[in-house]
């Protein structure tokens, strides 16, 4: 995690009994902030991951960890106490769970691992969106560029109906071009969005990973581009903020950090930019899979994963 936390995780599989161990020994311990993670969470990331792999469209249920026994060590940040704050686990950490079992298995790239939740209001309404970036590549399709990945799948409310409904105006909304991680297979790219407040004191919060670590690329693939936040901040006198000079008519840029709350004055921006996805293969490697087990394996795969890719390929 961004602040250090280990995730470890140690896979034993069974070929004869048909099981397998996921043991997360060595995982940190609870953390300070909210982005402890329950058990059961834990065990729907095991889950996503293991029915995005298996080449079969199983239907979602318990079944699908009857052979699987998970260890996690308590508490860690993956088993914290019962008093311990959890909501960033559910958004956060369980991203990251999902690029640890999918490395383990080397399925495929990092995406971005991030949700970007970000939350603004009044004491009278409230907003809350995620917001999209890059997936991984893998070892025979490219990464896609502006979607949601691994745990999430929100939808973002229109422009029209945003600007409509709250006092603020979105300036931008775009790809961040290029941020992709290099390879035989490239990453997705990030986004950038860009929200200016239009009326004072809206209180503005952002929960966040990957400002810190970028997400990794595999098979000699590059990393994709880390996140960030930006706060583009009006100078205003009660905030002691220094207006004489040149210097003082421009905004102040201040970097929010991957977490962090703060009251926003009229006229001023956030801006997020979100991270991309890791690359897959060495760059300069040629059309990627032409003939290898890797290609054939997909080519005659079933299910979810393979008609997903599929489209991906296609598009």
């Amino acid at each position: 995690m961004d602040d250090g936390s280990p995730i470890e995780l140690r896979i034993t599989i069974d070929p004869e009994q048909g099981s397998a161990i996921f043991d997360f020994e060595g995982t940190g311990p609870e953390v300070r902030g909210n982005h402890n993670c329950p058990k059961s969470v834990s065990s729907s990331a095991i889950i996503y991951c293991l029915r995005a792999m298996v080449s079969s469209d199983i239907p979602l249920n318990q079944g699908c960890l009857e052979p699987i026994e998970i260890r996690i060590p308590e508490g860690s940040m993956l088993s914290p106490s019962a008093t311990a704050a959890v909501v960033g686990g559910n958004v956060l950490t369980s991203q990251r769970i999902t690029d640890v079992v999918l490395k383990a298995f080397k399925a495929v790239a990092a995406g971005q691992g991030d949700c970007n939740n970000l939350t603004f209001g009044m004491p009278t309404w409230g907003y809350y969106e995620t917001i999209a970036g890059g997936s991984g590549a893998g070892p025979s399709w490219h990464g896609t560029s502006g979607v949601h990945v691994a745990m999430t799948n929100t939808r973002i409310t229109d422009p029209e109906i945003f600007e409509r409904r709250y006092p603020l105006v979105l300036r931008q909304f775009g790809l961040r071009s290029g941020t992709g991680g290099a390879g035989q297979y490239k990453g997705g790219d990030g986004v950038i969005r860009q929200s200016e407040f239009l009326s004072p004191d809206i209180q503005v919060s952002i929960l966040s990973e990957r400002r810190v670590f970028r997400p990794f690329g595999l098979e000699g693939g590059g990393d994709g581009a880390n996140g960030k936040n930006l706060w583009v901040k009006q100078r205003r006198e009660e905030d002691g903020d220094t207006l004489d000079g040149e210097a003082g008519k421009k905004p102040r840029i201040i970097n929010l950090g991957g977490k962090a709350t703060t009251k926003m004055g009229r006229f001023d921006r956030i801006q997020i930019f979100t991270p991309a996805g890791g690359g897959w293969g060495s760059p300069g490697q040629g059309e990627a899979g032409k003939g290898s087990a890797a290609s054939q394996h997909y080519e005659n795969a079933r299910g979810s994963l393979a008609e997903r890719q599929s489209a991906q390929l296609g598009a």
